[in-house]
């Protein structure tokens, strides 16, 4: 496969570790958005820069938008899924089904049975 492919550059993109799972925990917000320490919270493990990091690069690719609340101190960031981002989701959701129809017997992830999960 050609280093410029398409396939090869989004997997690339994609496969960088929590990129996917910021997105995904951005689907499960109320309205698809969540502050960033909320976000961070729900992300066990993953560092302040890291995180920073990942949305940045999301939001310069479109999957992610941040609106920033200048009336309070600190100033707090909000992040929401695009249109894009939302799209990527349900490419996710896809995966998921075909996992589950194929390779993956319904492991329990977190509290929720997989089979039932908003994902």
């Amino acid at each position: 496969m050609q280093e410029g492919c398409t396939v090869n550059r989004t997997v690339k993109y994609i496969a960088r570790k929590w990129t996917l799972l910021v997105l995904l925990e951005l689907y499960k917000g109320e309205g698809h958005r969540r502050r960033f320490s909320e976000l961070k919270s729900c992300l066990a493990g993953i560092t302040s820069k890291v995180l920073s990091a990942r949305l940045k690069e999301l939001e310069m690719e479109g999957l992610v938008e941040r609106r920033v609340e200048g009336r309070s101190f600190p100033a707090k960031s909000e992040y929401s899924l695009t249109e894009s981002g939302l799209e990527i989701v349900e490419i996710v959701k896809d995966m998921k089904r075909w996992a589950l129809k194929w390779k993956i017997s319904n492991i329990e992830c977190g509290c929720i049975d997989c089979s039932e999960c908003v994902l």
